[in-house]
């Protein structure tokens, strides 16, 4: 398994991947781990049995998070590698400008589909921060405000990689369906980050 070290020192190369779409599924990664440590520490205390189930099915939803953030890592990766390889095809024979425009549309698509897919999953990492902060453990308010903070980052960073994408494309069919559904996970986003920022804050402001 890929140390974070060696992941970073990747990341730090002059290799086109893993790049910003990447990174920013590691970071929401990050939030899911969070919201399970959290979720971990509360099912095994009896201060809070009250809320066992609850905190055993946020347990299990943010460790299949961090795998599915994993696959959507990969899938990122590869898309822009698809990228690269179409940029690489010959355009000087007859008929090969219109293949390589065809294949460069094609991987772009995909490039700009790979980080809208990841914004729901790291969607779904907000949403269970702001379950977590059901369970009335004001000493780990800090650690699932933490959570929804790296996962609206990320939100914002897959954001970047699917624009940057549509500033090449052609088809604005494409571009206005996947940009339509940005916007949604955005303003999702937004929302969920607020109330658990009121929520945190609120917790952190009181002693009792």
């Amino acid at each position: 398994m890929e140390t974070i070290d060696r992941y970073l020192d990747a990341l730090a190369s002059s290799a086109p991947t893993p790049g910003g779409g990447s990174a920013a599924t590691i970071v929401a990664a990050l939030g899911a781990a969070l919201v399970a440590m959290v979720a971990r520490i509360c099912a095994e205390n009896p201060r809070y049995a009250a809320h066992r189930e609850l905190a055993t099915r946020l347990v299990a939803a943010s460790d299949r998070l961090r795998r599915d953030l994993t696959l959507a890592r990969e899938r990122d990766e590869k898309a822009f590698a698809r990228v690269m390889s179409a940029q690489g095809l010959p355009r000087e024979a007859p008929g090969e400008a219109d293949a390589r425009a065809r294949a460069l549309e094609a991987a772009l698509h995909d490039a700009a589909e790979a980080p809208l897919r990841a914004c729901e999953l790291v969607i779904d990492v907000m949403r269970l921060a702001a379950q977590a902060l059901q369970i009335p453990n004001k000493s780990l308010a800090s650690d699932l405000g933490c959570a929804a903070e790296f996962a609206s980052s990320a939100l914002a960073a897959c954001s970047y990689n699917v624009r940057v994408n549509h500033r090449y494309m052609h088809d604005t069919r494409a571009i206005g369906e996947q940009a339509k559904m940005l916007a949604r996970y955005e303003n999702e986003a937004g929302a969920i980050l607020a109330g658990v920022r009121q929520a945190v804050n609120a917790a952190l402001g009181s002693r009792t």
